[in-house]
């Protein structure tokens, strides 16, 4: 009966063996060569895995936020064994990586977050046209990665005559009920994309796409309708005007056709009748303008529209007076008689020696009709 006991002590032992010493291997604590961490401080458990009762015991300071520091392996066994921490393997690895994780709030961010919470408040338009300076330089913020909430302004104050803000953020974090708390003070600018000269421009120069570019001022100091670049090249201002002046669309004009004291080609158009004759212009015009006009033959003063460059035309049917109506119903052309046509060369004479009046050129165009002496006929 003895022998049966032991025996079956022993064969429960020699089973028992082999697993035991697998969980001795598992158990073997083991050092890691790259490490992260997101509080500050390194413990046992971040640099070695089956760490186990040794796991939170603080051994080294953590590297700043978002930054990653190199520890020697020598070093890294020297004081874990401090902390009475033995018997780690570390294969061939010969330093340990430790990087420690942030939140990076890039000056964007901050900018966009204060954008966000003056949007449409306090006289100010779309987050997107305000320009926000911070009172300190502000290139990136690197909070604890546990700040994951987002940005949300507790307490906003703005005064709209120095554009100054000062404005209190809160963020909520994942290891603490407490919200992190952060604030910004500075200047918030509302601007407007505008056209701005790169050079000087005189009264009669034509804008080209070189002479403009796009830029944002502030709102303030654009006093009308700012011009856009699409619509300042191909025109002409109403004044010269220097280098980095901002344009509205009152600064700009259509350019001028005909300039005051130009050589003109004057055209007379009526009904069938095309004529040119030379002119000189009193007065500058855009195309569609009304300018008065010198006819050099007959040397006098006319109007017309500008309708090409050196070119001012006058349309005779514009005119013209309406057709008069027969006087009596009964009136009527003789069978024998054919209405008198139209005297083209006498148009033509009187358009170049005399232009005529309004009157005078429907009288040419159109022949008299000659009314009947038959008395009416009664019933």
């Amino acid at each position: 009966m003895i022998r049966a006991t032991l025996a079956t002590i022993s064969a429960l032992l020699a089973l028992a063996l082999p697993a035991a010493a697998a969980d001795d291997f598992i158990a073997s604590p083991t050092l890691r060569a790259s490490v992260t961490v997101t509080s500050d401080v390194v413990r046992v458990g971040d640099l070695i895995d089956n760490a186990g009762s040794a796991a939170l015991i603080p051994v080294y300071r953590s590297p700043d936020l978002g930054t990653t520091g190199a520890l020697p392996v020598a070093h890294v066994l020297s004081v874990l064994r401090a902390k009475q921490v033995i018997g780690v393997m570390t294969g061939d690895i010969k330093e340990v990586q430790v990087t420690r994780l942030a939140r990076t709030l890039v000056s964007k961010d901050l900018e966009n977050a204060v954008g966000a919470a003056l949007e449409r408040r306090f006289g100010l338009g779309d987050a997107a046209n305000l320009t926000v300076t911070f009172d300190r330089g502000v290139a990136e913020m690197r909070l604890d990665a546990s700040n994951s909430g987002a940005l949300q302004p507790v307490a906003t104050r703005y005064d709209a005559r120095s554009g100054r803000f000062d404005i209190a953020f809160e963020i909520a974090n994942d290891s603490n009920p407490t919200p992190t708390k952060l604030r910004f003070t500075g200047t918030a600018i509302e601007t407007v994309e505008v056209a701005v000269l790169t050079r000087d421009i005189d009264r009669t120069d034509l804008l080209k796409s070189s002479d403009v570019a796009l830029e944002r001022r502030p709102k303030a100091e654009i006093t009308g309708e700012p011009a856009s670049r699409d619509r300042s090249v191909g025109m002409q201002l109403r004044r010269p005007m220097r280098a980095g002046t901002p344009l509205r669309l009152a600064d700009i004009v259509k350019p001028d056709f005909v300039l005051r004291d130009q050589a003109v080609t004057i055209i007379y158009q009526v009904p069938g009748v095309y004529l040119t004759t030379r002119g000189k212009a009193i007065e500058s015009g855009a195309e569609g303008d009304s300018v008065s006009v010198i006819n050099l033959q007959s040397k006098r003063t006319l109007t017309g529209v500008v309708t090409g460059r050196g070119q001012v035309t006058i349309q005779g049917a514009s005119q013209s007076a309406p057709i008069a109506p027969a006087v009596e119903q009964t009136s009527s052309l003789k069978r024998d008689e054919v209405p008198a046509p139209v005297d083209t060369a006498a148009i033509v004479r009187s358009l170049v020696q005399a232009p005529a009046s309004p009157a005078q050129i429907a009288q040419a165009q159109i022949p008299q009709v000659r009314l009947s002496q038959a008395p009416a006929k009664s019933e």
